[in-house]
């Protein structure tokens, strides 16, 4: 359960204890002082900065402001996360996040919600109605929540019930978050947490050493990765896994245990997030899905076969992919929310940016699975060759620049823009790959690791109405406060976005 603090006109204060000893000499010796934990001193000033001043974070008098967490990122930065209620309704989109030194000084605020609440909270639809017309939207249900009153933070609000609907629609499986008009019973939204793509002998990396328990396929060390079959229960043996072929499903555990455990190693040594979760915990993964598909559903993430069923889809990037849906989902703002489908195409981005950043932490040679920008390549998923290319997207017939049309196209496609401004992050216009601007620019790359720590810390500013705007504004702010002293690194954000047509925002912070 997340620790929980209301924030009222008075901020937490941070007590320092002294303790004193009396050794048998009879002299008094005093210990040093307990040194002040980074994460009270961030919750304590971002406490005192959302209670004097409210309106920065648009808060209405039935608002009340809870703090859900804090956590560090890199470079000392310290995060504090916040949600709302309204009138004693849950909000969606009321999140917001306060960044600070680890000293507690405020360096930076994320807050999506634009305007403040001013909604009626009495609903003129049945909770029973919102269900029914929830229910239609999923073909084949297994499970379904009960509909849950709540706000949308979108203008001066909506109040809507939230239904989750588990089960299949149209072949895939789903897990549906519908969102119905609590006044007039109409379908505002919807969210599907199922995000697909796509001496332990392994298919992509030969011989390998996996972690393991001494006879089950769960990691010791990395709480909550395990991998089995479609029970969910972790396949058990004598700890010398796999045989090597594709079409192995202990050899695909061998996979994707490899490639789960070089995430984890590659967030915490290169981004500084501890676990996929951020809090030291990973998940689970399933093997033997019968569809050329893989996907992460909210819990676990679930692999299946290429096209012609030679091979798993078990390939580092797709791995990395999958587990990447779940570090956006455990990320500030979750995985809800936004305009149309532009924040599901920056799901879908954030994906394949950690499935690349794991490849190029493993950096394995030519003839296993290289560290590239394409992702798929090696599975040959639906057919031969990789599933989008992030250097230049419309290869794929996907757009390579931001534009209005974005909200409304499909969340594969729409990863384009974000994946083609990491790569111009990376490596820049001269570079290798090679890659284009949308306005025929010149971008400096920084290297991958430094666009991975950028990325990672907009992330931990991220709030439930994410965009590529957005996300401009939070990368910008993360490069100045990340690399102070220098500019090149925060020109190289801008220019990227600008690259990939997503022009400077208000508030964005000069590079000084």
């Amino acid at each position: 359960m997340r620790h929980q603090t209301a924030i009222g006109a008075a901020a937490m204060s941070v007590g320092l204890a002294v303790a004193l000893s009396a050794p048998a000499t009879g002299a008094t010796t005093r210990t040093a002082p307990a040194k002040p934990d980074p994460r009270a001193l961030a919750a304590a000033s971002a406490d005192q900065l959302v209670a004097a001043q409210p309106a920065a974070f648009k808060k209405a008098p039935a608002d009340r402001i809870v703090r859900t967490g804090a956590f560090a990122g890199l470079h000392g930065l310290q995060h504090v996360t916040y949600e709302r209620t309204y009138a004693g309704l849950p909000v969606e989109g009321g999140d917001f996040v306060v960044t600070t030194t680890a000293g507690g000084q405020v360096t930076s605020t994320s807050v999506g919600q634009t305007a403040k609440l001013d909604v009626a909270t009495t609903a003129k639809i049945s909770a029973a109605q919102a269900a029914k017309t929830s229910r239609a939207r999923v073909s084949k249900i297994e499970s379904a929540s009960a509909p849950r009153l709540m706000v949308l933070a979108e203008g001066t609000g909506r109040l809507v019930y939230e239904t989750v609907v588990s089960g299949v629609h149209k072949k895939a499986p789903t897990k549906l978050h519908v969102y119905v008009d609590a006044r007039t019973g109409k379908v505002v939204k919807t969210f599907d947490e199922v995000r697909d793509a796509a001496d332990d002998r392994s298919f992509y990396h030969g011989t390998v050493d996996i972690s393991t328990a001494a006879s089950s396929m769960t990691d010791p060390q990395r709480t909550g990765v395990r991998c089995g079959g479609q029970n969910g229960q972790a396949f058990t043996g004598d700890a010398a896994w796999g045989n090597g072929t594709g079409t192995d499903l202990e050899t695909a555990c061998v996979d994707a245990m490899y490639a789960a455990q070089k995430e984890w190693d590659m967030l915490k040594e290169w981004l500084g997030r501890n676990g996929i979760n951020g809090s030291g915990g990973g998940f689970p993964m399933r093997v033997g899905l019968n569809q050329a598909n893989a996907f992460w559903n909210g819990s676990y993430t679930n692999y299946g076969r290429n096209s012609s069923g030679s091979k798993q889809a078990t390939s580092t990037d797709v791995v990395g992919h999958e587990n990447g849906h779940a570090i956006f989902q455990t990320t500030p703002g979750g995985s809800s929310g936004g305009n149309g489908n532009e924040k599901g195409g920056m799901n879908e981005s954030a994906g394949d940016i950690f499935g690349t950043l794991t490849e190029f932490f493993i950096n394995e040679p030519a003839n296993l699975d290289p560290p590239d920008y394409l992702v798929g390549e090696e599975v040959d998923l639906v057919g031969a060759g990789p599933i989008r290319n992030m250097y230049n997207p419309q290869a794929l017939n996907h757009p390579n620049c931001y534009s209005s049309s974005i909200p409304r196209t499909e969340v594969h496609a729409g990863a384009g823009p974000q994946n083609h401004w990491f790569v111009l992050l990376a490596v820049g216009t001269g570079g290798q790959p090679s890659t284009t601007t949308c306005d025929n620019s010149s971008v400096t790359g920084i290297g991958v690791q430094k666009a991975g720590k950028v990325f990672m810390e907009g992330l931990n500013r991220k709030v439930s109405a994410w965009s590529h705007a957005r996300a401009r504004l939070e990368t910008v702010k993360a490069a100045v406060e990340l690399f102070p002293g220098s500019t090149a690194e925060c020109t190289s954000v801008k220019a990227a976005w600008s690259g990939v047509n997503v022009p400077a925002q208000s508030g964005e912070p000069a590079c000084s």
